[in-house]
Formats: C-alpha cells, sequence, structure tokens
C-alpha cells in the first residue's frame, strides 16, 4: 500500500476538509482528491462521504485511517531503527574464535568499541577454528577470528596477527633457571588443549618436527584453565603469548631449536556484505591486532 496515499487519508480525517488537508500537506485540492479516489479504488471501498460542511469517513474510512495511523507508525519507526543502525547507535554483532581469542583479545577490542558505540550488542562464541569458520560460512556469525589456514572455502580471510607460541611453567620449575634445548623436554608432562583444535595440531606437529616427546597428562579448552594447573601441579604447557599476563607465578621458557606460531585472520562470509557495526568492529580488530608488538 502507497503510503502517500495513506497520509493523504489521514490528513483529511484530521482536519475533516479537503481544503484544509490539501495546505497542511501542500499538494493542490484537485491532487488530494485524486489521491483519495485512487486509495478507494485500491481497496474497493469508499473511505469518504463530502458534504456541506466538510468531509465525513465512512466505516471503511474509519477502519483505514486507525489501520493506517499503524502502518504509518511502524515505518517511521522502521526509519529510525535503520539511521540508528547506519548511525551505529544499535545493532548486534556476532563473533566467534578459540580459546586465545576470546579470553585475550575479543574483550579489550570489545570493550573499547562498546565505550564509542554503548548501543552495540556482542554475541560471542568460542569453538575451535574450524567450527568458527563454517558458523560464518553459514551465516550464524557475522565474523570469526581463526587459525589459517581453514577447510572451508566459503568464507574470506584477512591476516590480523602472528601469534606465538611458548613454553610456560611455574617459577620455581626446574627448567626456568636453565637455557633448555628440545632435548630437555623429553619425558615431561604437559597440560593441553583438546586434541582436534587447530592450535594442539600446530603444537603437536612442532614439537614431533624437533623431536620431543612429552606426556599430555591433561587436555583443557580454557587457557585460564590451563594456566592454573600448570600454577598448581607444576607440568608444563604451551599458551600463545597474548596470555601470559593473566596468571602470576607463571614464566615463559625459551627453547633453542624449537619456535611455534600460527597466523591468525579474520574470517568473513564470502560475497556477504557485513552489516555497518560489524564492518566498524573488523576495522577496529585490525586497527588493534596491526598495533599489537611483533
Amino acid at each position: 500500500m502507497d503510503l502517500v496515499l495513506i497520509r493523504s487519508l489521514l490528513a483529511v480525517a484530521d482536519t475533516g476538509s479537503i481544503t484544509d488537508a490539501s495546505q497542511n500537506i501542500h499538494v493542490s485540492q484537485s491532487a488530494l482528491s485524486r489521491r483519495l479516489q485512487q486509495l478507494e479504488a485500491e481497496l474497493g471501498a469508499a473511505l469518504i462521504v463530502r458534504g456541506r460542511h466538510g468531509v465525513a469517513l465512512t466505516d471503511v474510512g474509519r477502519m483505514t485511517v486507525e489501520q493506517g495511523r499503524y502502518i504509518v507508525e511502524r515505518y517511521e519507526q522502521l526509519r529510525r531503527n535503520i539511521d540508528e543502525t547506519l548511525g551505529l547507535q544499535r545493532g548486534e554483532i556476532r563473533v566467534g574464535g578459540g580459546a586465545t581469542v576470546t579470553s585475550f583479545l575479543l574483550p579489550g577490542a570489545i570493550a573499547e568499541f562498546q565505550s564509542e558505540y554503548p548501543g552495540i550488542v556482542f554475541h560471542v562464541k568460542e569453538a575451535g577454528s574450524n567450527e568458527i569458520a563454517l558458523d560464518v560460512a553459514g551465516g550464524r556469525l557475522d565474523m570469526g577470528i581463526v587459525t589459517m589456514p581453514v577447510s572451508t572455502r566459503d568464507v574470506d580471510l584477512t591476516e590480523l596477527l602472528t601469534d606465538e607460541i611458548v613454553l610456560v611453567a611455574r617459577s620455581d620449575h626446574r627448567l626456568s633457571a636453565q637455557r633448555v634445548r628440545v632435548k630437555d623436554l623429553n619425558g615431561e608432562t604437559v597440560v593441553g588443549f583438546e586434541q582436534g583444535t587447530a592450535i594442539r595440531h600446530i603444537i603437536d606437529s612442532a614439537l614431533l618436527a624437533a623431536g620431543a616427546q612429552v606426556e599430555v597428562v591433561m587436555e583443557l579448552r580454557s587457557i585460564p584453565s590451563i594456566l592454573k594447573m600448570v600454577a598448581t601441579t607444576g607440568s608444563l604447557a604451551f599458551v600463545s603469548r597474548l596470555s601470559l599476563r593473566t596468571e602470576p607465578g607463571i614464566t615463559p621458557i625459551p627453547v633453542r631449536g624449537l619456535s611455534i606460531g600460527r597466523t591468525l585472520g579474520l574470517a568473513r562470509r564470502h560475497r556477504f556484505p557485513l552489516s555497518t557495526a560489524a564492518e566498524a568492529f573488523a576495522g577496529r580488530l585490525l586497527r588493534v591486532c596491526s598495533e599489537m608488538p611483533a
């Protein structure tokens, strides 16, 4: 239904006069009359009755005015919502990532973004990179931060940063006071990430290539939980360097002959544009990561 026609009827209903209504909406009386006739033809019913003292609404006219006001109000609300969304006054962002991302990268970036745009609501999912990439490809997430590469081709990837994976131990661990070589890790107990995760595969592959034989005694997803286990059990762990500011008494241990890293990338749905809010947050992530020390 044409909103111009509805607004014309509402103007007549509010004034009770074709003459007054035409002046209020700045059209000629003949143009307004044609609009009313067009609306009556579209609805198949008479809406007004002309009299010596103006116009009166028919029963159908009163019904149309009542529903017409609702239609116009809903349209105006839609326009306000669109303006607020484009102006980042409101909106939702669905983002996902692995344990490192959701624990140590996203919180600061989200807090900074929401301080500037408090009306934006975030929905954050923690899962492995392949699951996050599939959710992005399927439209269940707007974007994800994943370990590159990923198995699905239905996402576009932008490199964010290189994440260094380091060996950590409790400060009083015997290796913390030594110049550690790869062979010194043989037989050591390690708290590891869950099997099947991208970061676990990278760590296991690097240790295998270096000839280190460690014993994984526990598997966890949460990095804070891994660091807590290192602090309480005395086992070693391999974690992102991004996480080392959160657990006191944990120290990184350089290992000669062993270098482990991964590339984190921003995944977006292939050929689907991001919302205004999501596009702005993606730009913020790229800036935050570019400002991180190498």
